[in-house]
Parts: C-alpha cells; sequence; structure tokens
C-alpha cells in the first residue's frame, strides 16, 4: 500500500521548479532526491509544453506514493492531441530527450490516458533497500 502525497499547480512553465522543490523536500529521507526532482521536473515540463495544462487556466497534479522500498512519482495534466511517447534519440537536435531520461533513472515507468487528461508515472528505488 502507498501512503500519497499530492499537489496541484498552475500549467505555467516557472511553476515547473516549484513541483521539483515539492518532491525534494518529501523525499529528502529516502536518499533519491536527485533522481527524483529531475523526473517530476521533465513530467511536469511535459505536461506545461505538451498537454492542455499548459493553456490559460490549465493545471498539473504531481502525485508522490510511497511504498516499502520504492516511489513513485506521477504527473496528471489535462491532456492533449498526443499520448506520452520515447523519441528516438537520434532524430532529436534539441529536447524531447525528457521521457529517455525518466527511463534511465526509473525501475519502471508508464503513461495511460485518463479520461480528461493523462498520467505519466515513475517508480524509483529507495536507496539501501
Amino acid at each position: 500500500m502507498l501512503t500519497k502525497w499530492c499537489r496541484a499547480f498552475p500549467g505555467l512553465p516557472e511553476q515547473v521548479a516549484e513541483a521539483r522543490h515539492f518532491v525534494a523536500a518529501l523525499l529528502e529521507e529516502w536518499g533519491c532526491v536527485d533522481e527524483g526532482a529531475l523526473v517530476v521536473g521533465e513530467l511536469a515540463a511535459n505536461a506545461v509544453r505538451h498537454s492542455l495544462s499548459g493553456k490559460a487556466g490549465g493545471w498539473f497534479l504531481v502525485v508522490v506514493g510511497f511504498g516499502a522500498d520504492f516511489v513513485r512519482i506521477e504527473v496528471i495534466d489535462q491532456g492533449g492531441d498526443s499520448a506520452p511517447t520515447v523519441r528516438d534519440a537520434a532524430s532529436l537536435e534539441e529536447g524531447g530527450r525528457g521521457l529517455m531520461l525518466v527511463a534511465a533513472c526509473a525501475k519502471d515507468w508508464g503513461a495511460k490516458t485518463l479520461p480528461q487528461g493523462s498520467s505519466v508515472w515513475a517508480d524509483l528505488v529507495r536507496e539501501g533497500a
């Protein structure tokens, strides 16, 4: 069973840093602060950049769930025209590497379509677990 914390953020680019601070504060005792801040930063930036969350009045939700030996970081956005996907690294000039970084940091990750948005999550291993 997961113990969960969540917080909604306005869908503004500057709120990505606030989401990183929120997750970093929650993870201080878990030891995976850097990985957690990177993961939520990439997922929140994608929500603001690629979904309706970045439009006027938009928002995104950050959920942090603590299991016995892992932490799950999830960002829920307001959806958009496309589903979250990992892009081919060879075809990228600038940007577009966010989900590749998330996949590299995470034990597991995934995305799901919700009735009015989408969710992308990543599981990080608890240090020392």
